[in-house]
């Protein structure tokens, strides 16, 4: 801990996505585009091309496979000692924030197919901000307590230093 009264180091603790399980379709589009593209090519009906069978395979693969990982790769969340970020787009990126030393409400969510992929959803409210929602959260418990954590150190470091700033010789 530092000493009272010198500002705190902002640390990273944890870096994470949503959960990867929204990508299975786009996996499974995948595999049965390429072997239908491997299985169809050269064996066409009259009428129809090679090339045409490639445009439609590369069209759908764009719209059903890299459009929906761009998307989740684009948003993640950072926790450090100070605050959460969340962090959302591609080519103009929106970041949310909720500091820690302000305090919040942590709300846990998890239904049954959560449950099953070890996901949740937390919604973390200031009362002041709209609410943050962490969807599809991976390790949620784990996360869940990590930041009730940084609430409660940030809390103590607050109440330490508010303490120290009358205990210095000449003041009254």
């Amino acid at each position: 801990m530092p000493p009272p009264g010198t500002p705190a180091e902002e640390l990273l603790i944890a870096r994470f996505r949503s959960h990867a399980r929204r990508l299975f379709w786009s996996a499974l589009v995948l595999i049965a585009t390429f072997g239908a593209t491997a299985y169809l090519y050269g064996n066409l009906p009259e009428g129809f091309e090679d090339w045409m069978l490639l445009a439609a395979a590369g069209a759908l693969v764009l719209i059903a496979v890299v459009i929906p990982f761009v998307v989740w790769f684009s948003r993640s969340t950072t926790v450090t000692t100070r605050r959460v970020i969340a962090h959302q787009g591609v080519g103009a990126r929106r970041r949310r924030e909720m500091s820690h030393s302000r305090g919040y409400t942590i709300a846990v969510r998890r239904g049954p197919l959560q449950r099953l992929w070890g996901t949740g959803t937390i919604t973390l409210s200031n009362g002041v901000d709209a609410p943050l929602r962490l969807s599809n959260v991976p390790n949620v418990t784990l996360v869940h307590e990590t930041l009730a954590d940084q609430i409660e150190v940030g809390q103590i470091l607050a109440h330490r230093d508010a303490q120290s700033g009358g205990d210095e010789p000449g003041s009254l």
